[in-house]
């Protein structure tokens, strides 16, 4: 069985050769029709599968199981199917297959490929690894697959072994620090697949400390990431000892352009150790008010009231002044001014407003709502309403308009008037001055006497016209 199925997988020598044999055999048309009715029939029974169990109750609480279930439907059944007909094939023909069997290979790559990139969606956030990202991998591994099938991927491990690189007094090949990168680059997507199912049970541990909690999952997976570097580089026969070099280059680099990351780094574990910032504490820094969505290794994420979303570096709250407005406590404060008109009954006026407040579910019963008289303005007299909410992270919006549209209800059926600005001018007509009436009759005698002299002046013949023709009407 074993050599049955060795042979089955076992790669084709001049491929292009047995592909122009089979094009000039009737036997050889026939399986190429086999071999597609084969494909579109499993295609078609797969479309019933997946269309009945997309919505399984069981698998949707499993996403990534349930989405490599529905990858691998069409290929499982695909190479299932071709098994069989190649175990026909050879029973009643009594000849060797190729169709078919490129048609196993096609199925099996292209359960390994599936595998591959549900475990990398799986890993890897979807804003890293998008769809772009997955066509241009899918199409290298099927290079992959093409380069193994012609027989041409060892043509190129040769070449790629012949080139030597030095480092140190080591040389390594082209082909180790290939085979090396992907290695390593494997190990640690999947020490990352295998944080991320640690942290998520590590963060639905209520038991712990918030802050504890990010602490833990952000050390493991660190260490899983180290191990599966250590682990993944003697595998591919590259000494540890030959880090030492990159060791010093990091120190170096570290010292120089990458003491900020550093910084960044060591100040995310030490602001979760302090209980300084918290996930969904209210901070204010650099003018910018919001909330903590997200503590990483290198930012911390703040949201406003907006949507906006501000990214501040770890190391800014290790180094600045940092409002915390629940760093002892989740709730908060908030204020409203309300103005009425002189003649209010203001005992009343503040019972109305203070319990406007009491009445909405928000706010806490300790400390309770309270209402004071501000100050005496221009227009009406100032009463203040002040209240603590225990859920800050909803806003003071919608609140505010509750307790106003309350007071202005409550205002309306006591009859308590809202004063308007308003001013008052004045005309007062008062007896004449007598200085002011001399002053004003000097001033008349001036100007007549003025207007007399251009009149009697012959070289003004204009002012004359004017003044005759006035005199005639």
């Amino acid at each position: 069985m074993n050599h049955y199925f060795d042979a089955m997988f076992a790669r084709k020598e001049f491929l292009a050769r047995l592909l122009a044999h089979s094009f000039n055999s009737p036997k050889g048309w026939l399986e190429l029709a086999i071999s597609i009715l084969l494909m579109l029939f499993t295609y078609w029974i797969s479309k019933k599968i997946i269309v009945k169990f997309r919505f399984n109750e069981r698998l949707v609480k499993f996403p990534f199981l349930r989405h490599l279930i529905l990858r691998l439907v069409w290929p499982v059944l695909l190479l299932v199917c071709t098994i069989f007909a190649i175990f026909i094939w050879r029973v009643t023909m009594v000849e060797s297959v190729l169709w078919l069997q490129l048609v196993a290979f096609t199925a099996r790559w292209m359960i390994a490929i599936r595998i591959i990139l549900s475990v990398l969606h799986n890993a890897i956030p979807n804003n890293y690894f998008n769809d772009h990202y997955e066509r241009n991998l899918s199409k290298i591994l099927w290079v992959c697959f093409i380069l193994w099938l012609t027989n041409l991927d060892t043509f190129i491990i040769r070449l790629l072994k012949s080139l030597s690189l030095p480092i140190g007094s080591t040389n390594l090949s082209l082909f180790t620090v290939i085979t090396a990168s992907i290695t390593v680059g494997i190990a640690i997507i999947i020490a990352l697949w295998l944080s991320r199912m640690t942290e998520q049970h590590i963060l639905q541990a209520n038991r712990l400390d918030v802050n504890l909690r990010y602490v833990l999952a952000k050390l493991i997976k660190s260490l899983f990431v180290v191990i599966a570097v250590l682990i993944a580089l003697p595998m591919v026969g590259i000494n540890l000892t030959m880090l030492s070099v990159f060791g010093g280059a990091l120190g170096v680099g570290l010292g120089l352009g990458l003491q900020k990351i550093a910084s960044n780094y060591v100040s995310g574990f030490i602001i979760l150790a302090d209980h300084s910032v918290r996930p969904g504490d209210r901070l204010n820094i650099n003018n910018f008010t919001g909330y903590v969505t997200k503590i990483t290794a290198r930012f911390v994420v703040l949201r406003s009231s907006d949507g906006s979303e501000a990214l501040i570096p770890n190391d800014t709250f290790v180094s600045n002044t940092v409002i915390n407005d629940s760093y002892s406590s989740r709730i908060m404060s908030n204020n409203l001014t309300v103005q009425v008109a002189y003649n209010t009954d203001l005992p009343k006026a503040l019972e109305i407003i203070k319990q406007a407040a009491i009445k909405q579910p928000r706010t806490c019963e300790e400390p309770r709502p309270n209402s004071y008289v501000t100050g005496f303005a221009d227009s009406g007299i100032n009463l203040y309403v002040n209240y603590w909410i225990r859920d800050p992270e909803n806003g003071f919006m919608s609140i505010n308009s509750a307790i106003l549209l309350e007071i202005w209800n409550r205002f309306k059926e006591e009859g308590i008037e809202f004063p308007f600005p308003q001013q008052e001018v004045r005309i007062l007509n008062d007896e004449a001055d007598p200085i002011a009436l001399h002053n004003q009759a000097l001033t008349g005698a001036t100007a007549e006497q003025n207007l007399n002299n251009l009149a009697n002046d012959p070289n003004n013949h204009s002012i004359s016209t004017t003044q005759t023709s006035t005199h005639d009407q």
